[in-house]
């Protein structure tokens, strides 16, 4: 498998960016959250938008039908702070 590099700044990989993207990453700031990708020169911001596609989002979707992905959740200890 050849490694097609992303964001040289950190070493993120096209692969990496799917495989977060196929976690639930819909944008490239929750990539960044995942792999640093785009936080350095932000040179690859824009690949990344395009590894990204304009498909669905399992998350979005989710989301507008009323319901929230238990990655989206609070953490269990700090749901009774409020």
């Amino acid at each position: 498998m050849n490694r097609v590099y992303v964001c040289s700044c950190f070493g993120v990989t096209d692969q990496q960016v799917k495989e977060h993207a196929a976690a639930g990453a819909c944008t490239p700031r929750q990539i960044a959250s995942a792999t640093k990708a785009g936080t350095d020169c932000g040179s690859c911001v824009r690949t990344i938008q395009g590894l990204l596609g304009r498909g669905a989002c399992p998350r979005r979707e989710l989301l507008e039908k009323g319901r929230t992905a238990s990655v989206l959740a609070p953490a269990p200890e700090l749901a009774d702070v409020a």
